[in-house]
């Protein structure tokens, strides 16, 4: 096996072997708690230029297959697992994680301390990291780590555009139509239209820097921002555009990303988390009915809102509908006087956990023209 090593902005440094591609790589080091998924995971749109660690030991046990990815290609700029599976065993698979990491350029590394990885993020927080083997890794410690702290920070970073699609396109609903949906590309993931189109929703995708009046163009019952990577502040492009939504009272709903632009929207801040939520796993309350469900997550900024009650926003009082119960961060907004809604978590959620399906039959309720 070539030896391989990851290498952190403080200076860690992990040993191992290289898995998937070889070469370099540069990105935000993170970790996904997510014991299944891990294919949905490596396609989420969400992770580009993010190194992602999994906590689970074994990854690769299924394989790969055509149908669960969230996009065209593999969206992660490195990847690091402890034990690679050495067989693909799933009726399903049409081919190994190994070799599709290989074949679209994914630089990775399979080392023995994914545990130790992940206690030092969670101490020192999510930072910048490299990937190097083969000759990549032959100028030696000291002269990668100075390479890895010249690389581009998270903060600051416009992502959405780099992911989203080009041209606007169209997924029919299935059955009878019912609604139109407009929804903006920041990187969404493909089960998100097709949960909408199983609800009767013709979905038209539209290019994350869509004006306002593109959107409405379409004479859309709602609309829809998805969940996309980077830093919601350097975004101004999509909150200027969803404040036109705003003010049309056009029924929306965002998710993750969607729902930092629709904070911004509202005029309140966002901040980096410390290491984010990435995982299957994360207890969110509902605030109004008191039930907790248990989410999929993906983001590393956060939305900064008042949660002791409704407060002011230029489209009328807000509250925050959804808490955190690991750490206390805002996870849902709504507006009390308009049909405005959106959460920071992932309702489509594959490979699960769909505790919060709902979310999207409430959307359709506003559609319809119902609370």
């Amino acid at each position: 096996m070539t030896p391989a090593l990851l290498v952190l902005e403080d200076g860690r440094v992990f040993h191992g072997a290289a898995y998937g591609a070889e070469g370099e790589t540069f990105g935000e080091m993170v970790f996904n708690t997510g014991m299944t998924g891990y294919q949905e995971t490596l396609t989420d749109p969400s992770y580009a230029r993010q190194i992602v660690a999994m906590t689970s030991p074994h990854i690769g046990n299924t394989g790969i297959n055509g149908e669960d990815p969230e996009s065209g290609r593999i969206q992660v700029a490195g990847y690091v697992v402890r034990e690679p599976a050495r067989v693909a065993s799933n009726w399903r698979a049409t081919g190994s994680l190994g070799s599709a990491l290989r074949e679209q350029g994914v630089v990775g590394i399979a080392i023995p301390g994914t545990r130790a990885l992940t206690r030092h993020l969670r101490d020192r927080g999510a930072m910048r990291a490299g990937v190097f083997s083969g000759t990549a890794a032959e100028p030696g410690v000291e002269a990668l780590l100075e390479r890895v702290r010249q690389s581009p920070s998270m903060e600051g970073a416009d992502l959405a555009r780099d992911v989203s699609t080009t041209e606007p396109y169209v997924v029919p609903a299935e059955g009878q139509k019912r609604f139109t949906v407009a929804a903006v590309d920041l990187g969404i993931k493909a089960m998100t239209p097709h949960r909408l189109a199983l609800r009767g929703c013709e979905v038209h995708i539209l290019p994350a820097a869509s004006t306002t009046a593109e959107i409405l163009a379409l004479e859309p019952d709602g609309v829809f921002f998805s969940n996309g990577p980077g830093d919601p502040a350097a975004a101004g492009y999509a909150v200027d555009a969803l404040k036109g939504v705003l003010d049309a009272g056009t029924p929306f709903f965002g998710i993750c990303f969607g729902n930092q632009i629709f904070g911004r929207a509202l005029g309140l801040g966002t901040y980096k988390l410390r290491f984010g939520h990435r995982g299957v796993n994360q207890p969110v309350q509902d605030r109004a009915s008191g039930r907790v469900h248990i989410s999929a997550h993906n983001h590393g900024f956060a939305v900064d809102a008042p949660k002791d009650g409704p407060f002011d926003t230029p489209y009328g009082p807000a509250e925050v509908t959804h808490v955190n119960l690991n750490d206390g961060c805002v996870e849902g907004l709504r507006l009390l006087e308009r049909p405005a809604f959106s959460v920071q978590y992932h309702p489509e959620a594959a490979a699960g956990p769909h505790d919060a399906s709902g979310l999207f039959d409430h959307f359709c309720e506003l559609m319809g023209g119902s609370e």
